[in-house]
């Protein structure tokens, strides 16, 4: 990664430390059912195409809608390219609102958990390594935060069950209702620590560069993670971007003293 240890190592959650892709299709599917009624079941090869195309998510809510807009004809390429205007319109075409979805999602989701807590759980994976990544940085001097657009609770309930006991304080879920970069900001802020000795893993390019965009955090050393829900042509995007580096999972899950 660098020649430094960090002081701050932030984390996103799906898709860096979770593969929850079975999950997301289900619950997904589950929202979709409620909200459209349909009268025909999913098709063998709706699944495939939504785990393709999970890159475009950007908050849970959306999920439902990419599977009606997979339903509805769009193409695979159609999405990829256009994900933001095809959302929006789906959401006016159906009289429907982003929060309202969401609602409608975690209440299926907490209903899943409440009634089958380890059916649920059984169908996220944590990426190899990261748990014994994840635990040797507790028991160092490295501070460690997750930031996610996921609900706080979910979050604590999967690291549970990897046995991995993190303080609410740490975890920044979707409950905060603020941009990652202005997380960052608070963090540094409260601790007192230099932007250059925070390291940010995340599987969002956009997000990454949205944290760039900030002159004050610049200097944040940022990681696009090559195991996650991205694309090849962001991954190559990452490569060509300064201040942005592509790391693997293999060389995450080394001791930071021994990362490059």
């Amino acid at each position: 990664m660098t020649t430094s240890n960090p002081v701050i190592l932030a984390l996103d959650f799906d898709g860096v430390i979770i593969d929850g892709l079975t999950e997301y299709f289900e619950v997904a599917w589950s929202t979709y059912y409620e909200i459209w009624s349909p009268k025909s079941t999913a098709s063998d090869d709706l699944p495939l195409r939504f785990y393709r195309l999970r890159p475009v998510i950007e908050t849970g809510w959306e999920m439902p809608i990419l599977i009606h807009a997979l339903i509805a004809g769009f193409s695979d390429a159609e999405i990829l390219q256009d994900w933001g205007n095809i959302c929006a319109k789906i959401l006016s075409e159906n009289h429907l609102q982003a929060h309202e979805v969401g609602i409608k999602l975690d209440g299926i989701r907490d209903k899943w958990i409440a009634s089958d807590l380890s059916g649920w759980l059984s169908l996220h994976k944590f990426y190899p390594g990261i748990v014994e990544k994840i635990k040797s940085t507790l028991a160092s001097v490295v501070q460690l935060y997750v930031i996610t657009t996921k609900e706080g609770r979910f979050v604590q309930q999967l690291l549970q069950q990897g046995g991995i006991d993190l303080a609410p304080s740490l975890i920044f879920g979707k409950e905060v209702k603020r941009p990652k970069y202005e997380i960052l900001r608070e963090l540094i802020q409260t601790t007192n620590t230099k932007p250059a000795n925070v390291w940010f893993v995340e599987d969002r390019l956009k997000t990454l560069q949205l944290v760039q965009q900030q002159p004050d955090l610049q200097e944040v050393q940022l990681f696009l993670a090559d195991w996650g829900y991205n694309t090849r042509s962001e991954r190559d995007a990452a490569q060509q971007t300064l201040g942005i580096k592509l790391i693997s999972l293999a060389d995450f899950t080394q001791d930071f003293h021994s990362n490059p």
